[in-house]
């Protein structure tokens, strides 16, 4: 047996996700839990929910967080790490505030949160930790003891992310003909979100045109477009663009969009491109529709030969860098040596969320940061 690792004073996990519809009944109620608060009318939620209705009404983002799951509880238990793991969700079954009373129930006081997103944002960070302090005064209206609530810090630039991208492109290029090949463009794909949210992205300090969410996927894709010269010898173009664009037209969201840019690249006289989903965790809807479906639709159209690298998912190395995430983080509470792996020129980010880091539309208590009321 492997020796016991120490994640002291944490005594669990919770993966924290977005959550996906499970079948055609699903898809309007799910997207009335996303859009709650905007007056959408139920007409409406079917017509955006028409990418869910061409795969059979069901995300694959669960069934990933299945397989997260899985991958993270055997990894702790091979490595010795006593750390049970819980799963719970923005937006559909199975509900945060349901799986935090849960975790009180099973008698947990400390515990650590891991985001299925890497980057700095608001819809990636900030809410998911005004997601925690409604959940938390949720069970605070019970009258629950409440647990302290910690939130990994952000993994962008940790090996375990990053190495498996590096890979994905790699077997993309390959697979691509052999004539085309060294001459592709890498289009480094993440979520678009409003220039003005970008802008106030990270720390405050950090803030200006597109902010930490912009610098950090940068920075993200530069390490695999070095990795990848470095392994093939080519020196691959690349860019940073965007896909999964929604709201109203009228307000500016970052550019340019996937399909657009393939367009251009084809304009251009490029051969071959790989669209690699860096700002992603996993497969779920918005990759499948947006690239693999809509993109790969706009490139056939073009006569332009595309392929698409893997996201990250359930990788052993992705398992491995939560667990030492986690085990760092417990070292750095317990006045422990901490070692903090990050690669590129960005270094680890921070443990704790200081005032002002992605700023909410409307203030709004936020758990598992410097300004939580929930310290």
């Amino acid at each position: 047996m492997p020796d016991a690792l120490d994640a002291s004073p944490y005594d669990a996990l919770l993966l924290l996700s977005f959550g996906g519809p499970e079948g055609p009944d699903d898809v309007v109620p799910f997207l009335e839990n996303v859009t709650r608060g905007r007056g959408i009318p139920k007409e409406r939620l079917k017509e955006v929910g028409r990418h869910y209705f061409l795969f059979g009404g069901v995300s694959p983002i669960n069934d990933q967080n299945r397989a997260l799951l899985a991958a993270l509880r055997k990894d702790f238990a091979e490595h010795g790490l006593d750390l049970p793991v819980y799963w719970g969700n923005r937006n559909w079954s199975p509900y945060l505030t349901d799986t935090l009373r849960e975790l009180v129930a099973d008698g947990h006081r400390r515990v650590l949160v891991l985001a299925t997103s890497a980057y700095a944002s608001y819809s990636g960070c900030r809410q998911y930790r005004e997601n925690l302090a409604d959940a938390l005064a949720a069970l605070r209206a019970d009258g629950l003891d409440l647990p302290r609530i910690d939130k990994l810090r952000h993994y962008f630039n940790h090996p375990g992310f990053v190495e498996p991208m590096i890979d994905g492109v790699l077997d993309a290029l390959a697979d691509l003909p052999e004539d085309v090949r060294d001459g592709a463009h890498i289009a480094f794909t993440t979520h678009s979100i409003p220039t003005s949210a970008a802008d106030t992205s990270g720390p405050e300090e950090a803030h200006g045109e597109g902010g930490a969410y912009v610098e950090q996927h940068l920075d993200v894709a530069q390490l695999i477009a070095d990795a990848v010269r470095e392994r093939t010898g080519v020196d691959h173009p690349w860019r940073l663009v965007y896909q999964s664009r929604s709201g109203a037209p009228h307000i500016p969201w970052l550019e340019p969009d996937i399909c657009d840019h393939l367009e251009e690249r084809h304009a251009a006289g490029v051969p071959a491109v790989v669209m690699a989903p860096i700002g992603f965790v996993s497969d779920h809807m918005e990759v499948l529709y947006d690239l693999d479906t809509e993109a790969k639709a706009k490139a056939e159209e073009l006569g332009l030969p595309v392929r698409r690298s893997a996201t990250v998912g359930a990788d052993p190395r992705f398992a491995a860098a939560i667990r030492e995430l986690v085990l760092e983080r417990a070292a750095a509470q317990s006045g422990r040596a901490v070692t903090r792996c990050a690669l590129g020129a960005l270094g680890a980010s921070h443990d704790l969320c200081p005032v002002g880091c992605c700023p909410a539309r409307a203030p709004k208590p936020a758990a598992a940061g410097a300004d939580s009321p929930y310290a």
